[in-house]
């Protein structure tokens, strides 16, 4: 019902859309209990049934198409954004949905599956709202989260430099203080949505002294994508995930009045790594996505393509792949629900955010390569949709933190834990 009356509602009045939805999901934003619980409310199983039925509908269809023309997905996003499926956790009182963590993971899940392109820009919104949530004014909270809700405007999250991605404490980019305005300079590179972004979260070194530590060093800002000085570079054409904006912006004396801080000057770093414990399990829900969509191509063609006289399926070769990529993305999926729950019952989440990043952009890559494997020449042809798969997966080891960072949050934790307590068990 709620699938159908959403949908519905959306063609009609947008704003009844998302009060309708909000209603019928406030239940989802109070977890019972300290355990691990899966078993979503009839609400959330819903949510996902119409994310899913908007993702067969709208994004699938049209996914090779964006990835030929690399276009931005404006269409699919004005839809996503009328249905009530972007910008999920900006709280009500700016005219959001205030929805929980997992809730948002279950959406970013759903679109994954369609085309992780599309979701990477959806992605970007929350990246970029994120620090504004955590340590924003009320005056930015209204402007800028309001935004978000009243139209399909994109944002971006603006940190990576070119010296300067997992290392922030390299960023170069400075801002100085005259009078009652900052003046920023700089150059920031791969910045998702930089080509659409209304407006952009920025993070800039404040402190001139380079031996300041990171956690007093950077201002957060965020600046409005019109503002003179502000510039931005050509679309790079990447390995995959093509419909998303990716560009380098430059900052020429961009003026920033003081009321565009978010938080307390020399304090941004800490909201800048606040925001990752929210949206590495988003991340990783897009990657679970991609993985779902590789086996379910995989396990059809394997029953469909013949090799001496039998469907492929049943070469132990190929079965035993199949077994492997599916208790791989359950494990994904079991750790990216785990990770949004522990933020949703309010405790520390980037030990368990890192862990569902890192294992689930993993078996993204390793499914999708199993994928192209099992339909081997067709997937390497761009007729069939396995090698996109494989191409969107590999920026997931990438952007938001690598691979590699990850296993270094994972592992310091670890052994803070082991040796305060004596145990590795949370």
């Amino acid at each position: 019902m709620l699938v159908r009356n959403t949908l519905k509602i959306a063609q009609n009045d947008k704003k009844l859309c998302l009060e309708f939805i909000k209603r019928n999901l406030s239940i989802t934003s109070k977890l019972q209990g300290n355990g691990f619980n899966l078993d979503f409310s009839s609400e959330q199983k819903q949510l996902q049934q119409a994310v899913s039925k908007f993702t067969a509908e709208e994004i699938i269809p049209k996914a090779a198409h964006y990835d030929q023309t690399m276009k931005f997905p404006w269409e699919i996003i004005k839809k996503a954004h009328a249905n009530g499926f972007m910008n999920v956790d900006i709280p009500a009182e700016y005219g959001g949905l205030d929805l929980d963590l997992l809730s948002n993971v279950l959406i970013s899940e759903a679109i994954g599956y369609g085309c992780t392109g599309i979701g990477t820009a959806i992605l970007g919104n929350d990246l970029a709202a994120t620090p504004i949530i955590l340590g924003g004014s009320e005056e930015i909270k209204k402007k800028y989260l309001g935004q978000l809700i009243d139209e399909p405007v994109m944002a971006s999250y603006c940190v990576t430099e070119p010296g300067a991605g997992s290392d922030v404490s390299g960023l170069k980019t400075k801002a100085v203080k005259k009078g009652d305005e900052w003046v920023i300079n700089g150059s920031k590179m791969w910045i998702t949505n930089g080509g659409v972004a209304s407006w952009f979260f920025i993070l800039a070194r404040t402190d001139p002294d380079p031996k300041a530590p990171s956690g007093k060093a950077f201002t957060a800002f965020v600046v409005d994508g019109d503002a003179k000085g502000l510039s931005r570079g050509k679309k790079e054409i990447n390995l995959g995930q093509r419909c998303s904006d990716t560009r380098g912006i430059t900052f020429e004396d961009v003026v920033v009045p003081s009321s565009n801080v978010i938080g307390i000057p020399g304090e941004g770093f800490k909201i800048a790594m606040k925001t990752f414990d929210k949206t590495r399990p988003i991340v990783a829900a897009l990657a679970v996505g991609l993985a779902s969509r590789a086996l379910d191509e995989a396990a059809k063609y394997s029953l469909e393509r013949k090799t001496f006289g039998m469907p492929i399926a049943n070469h132990q070769g190929v079965s035993f792949m199949l077994a492997d990529m599916a208790m791989a993305l359950e494990l994904s999926r079991l750790m990216t629900y785990k990770s949004a729950q522990e933020v949703d019952l309010g405790r520390p989440g980037a030990y368990w955010a890192s862990i569902a990043k890192c294992f689930a952009a993993d078996t993204a890559n390793q499914t999708a390569s199993n994928a192209v494997q099992i339909f081997g020449g067709n997937g390497f042809n761009t007729e069939f949709p396995v090698e996109k798969l494989m191409r969107d997966a590999k920026i997931f080891q990438i952007y938001e933190g690598t691979s590699q960072i990850q296993r270094l949050v994972i592992s310091r934790q670890l052994l803070q834990r082991v040796a305060q307590t004596g145990t590795s068990s949370v």
